[in-house]
C-alpha cells in the first residue's frame, strides 16, 4: 500500500512537470484585445490585398472598423445599379482636413485614405448579402490615386484589380423587386475612375463636401452630427461652420420636403461633379453643382440642348412635357451613348425618375 501512494506521488510530480513546461514553451494565445494598428505606407500603397491595410477587424467581410476608422455617410449618395455603400475614412495620427466652402470637397491631408465598399444585402439565390467592389482614394504627396480591390466568392480577402469587369448579379431592391445586372466593376488601367473623378485632369474625392455630411449619424455610442463628429477626433479643422450654418442638400426620398430642393440634391450628387469647371462635362452649358442649381439656366430649364439626339427633345428641361426634355431622355435610357451619368449604372433608377418627371410636369410657363 506504501509503495502504492510513493507511485503515485510520483506521477503527479512528473505530470504537473511536464504541463508546467508544456505552458513555458508554448506562444501565449493572442489577446481577442489586440488592434493591430492601420498599415498606409505611401511609398508601398496601393497594396496587393485590402486586408494588408488593416482598416477592418474579425472577419474581413464583415467590415467592422478599427477604432481610427471613422465611417460616415451622405445625405443624398449617387446611385449604383441600386448597390449599397459602406463608406470609411481614415487620416493620419495628428492630421485634419481643412474647410474652404459648404459645397467644397475638404482639404485633406496628406495620408488620408477614403473606403467606400459596394454590396447588395439580398442577393440571389442565398438571399444574402454579398460585397462586389472596394474603392480607395489615397492621398498621396504628389496627389490621390485609385486603389480599386474585388471581393472573392467567398468573401475573405479583397485582392487588388486594375482591369475592370462584369460581375452577374441577381439581387431583391429596397422595394421587394428581383432584379438582374451586369454590375460593372470600373478599370484602373483604363482610367474609368478618372471621368468622374478628377479636376483639371487630376484624381479627386467626390462626395465628402460640408453640404453631404451635415446629418446626424448613428454611431456606436450614439447619434451625433458627422460634422462635429470629425471635429471631436481631430479629423476636421475647427474653423468648419457650425452644422446649422451649412448650405446643405436635403434627402432626395423625402417626399415631404420641397420637391426643386429633392431634384437639385439628386443631380449634384449624380451629375455635379461632372458638370462642373475643370472637370468632364464641363463643356455643356449647365452647371449642376447644388449650390449653382438656384438659377434655372444651370438646371437646363428651357435651355436648348447643344446636340440633337434625333428623339423630340427641344430644351435641357422643357417646362410642363418630359417628351421634349432631354435630362428625361438621358436618365430613362440605358443606351451607353445616351444615358446619363455616363458610367455607375446600367438600369434606370425608377424613383429617381418618377421624381424627375412630377418635377418637369410642375414647371410652367412653357418653354418657347
Amino acid at each position: 500500500m506504501q509503495m502504492t501512494i510513493y507511485r503515485l506521488s510520483f506521477l503527479i510530480i512528473v505530470f504537473t512537470c511536464l504541463v508546467s513546461c508544456t505552458k513555458e514553451d508554448e506562444d501565449p494565445l493572442p489577446s481577442p484585445d489586440i488592434i493591430e494598428e492601420v498599415s498606409v505606407d505611401l511609398d508601398a500603397v496601393p497594396y496587393a490585398q485590402l486586408s494588408d491595410y488593416h482598416f477592418f477587424q474579425g472577419a474581413l467581410k464583415d467590415l467592422e472598423n478599427h477604432p481610427r476608422v471613422l465611417p460616415y455617410d451622405l445625405i443624398s449618395p449617387l446611385f449604383t445599379d441600386y448597390a449599397k455603400k459602406s463608406r470609411f475614412i481614415w487620416m493620419p495620427e495628428g492630421l485634419s482636413a481643412e474647410y474652404s466652402s459648404d459645397g467644397q470637397i475638404l482639404d485633406f491631408p496628406v495620408g488620408t485614405v477614403i473606403i467606400k465598399t459596394f454590396y447588395y444585402d439580398h442577393v440571389l439565390p442565398e438571399d444574402e448579402r454579398k460585397n462586389l467592389e472596394t474603392r480607395l482614394l489615397i492621398h498621396k504627396e504628389d496627389g490621390w490615386i485609385f486603389a480599386e480591390y474585388v471581393w472573392n466568392d467567398d468573401q475573405t480577402e479583397a485582392p487588388l484589380d486594375t482591369q475592370g469587369d462584369f460581375i452577374p448579379v441577381e439581387f431583391i431592391d429596397d422595394n421587394g423587386v428581383t432584379r438582374s445586372i451586369d454590375y460593372r466593376l470600373p478599370s484602373m488601367d483604363g482610367g474609368e475612375c478618372l471621368v468622374c473623378h478628377k479636376k483639371d485632369g487630376l484624381p479627386i474625392p467626390i462626395g465628402p463636401k460640408p453640404q453631404n455630411l451635415n446629418k446626424l449619424y448613428d454611431y456606436t455610442n450614439g447619434a451625433m452630427n458627422q460634422l462635429d463628429k470629425w471635429k471631436e477626433i481631430g479629423y476636421l479643422d475647427d474653423s468648419t461652420p457650425i452644422p446649422s450654418a451649412a448650405h446643405t442638400v436635403v434627402n432626395w426620398k423625402n417626399e415631404a420636403l420641397d420637391l426643386e430642393l429633392r431634384v437639385r440634391s439628386y443631380i449634384d450628387i449624380n451629375c455635379g461633379h461632372c458638370h462642373a469647371e475643370g472637370s468632364h462635362c464641363d463643356y455643356r452649358p449647365m452647371r449642376f453643382a447644388f449650390s449653382e442649381t438656384g438659377s434655372e439656366e444651370n438646371l437646363g430649364i428651357c435651355v436648348e440642348p447643344d446636340e440633337y439626339l434625333g428623339a423630340g427633345q427641344t430644351h435641357i428641361v422643357s417646362s410642363g412635357n418630359i417628351g421634349r426634355s432631354m435630362l428625361y431622355y438621358r436618365f430613362s435610357s440605358t443606351d451607353e451613348a445616351v444615358r446619363m451619368p455616363l458610367l455607375g449604372r446600367s438600369i434606370v433608377h425608377d424613383e429617381a425618375l418618377e421624381m424627375i418627371v412630377e418635377w418637369i410636369e410642375s414647371l410652367d410657363p412653357p418653354c418657347d
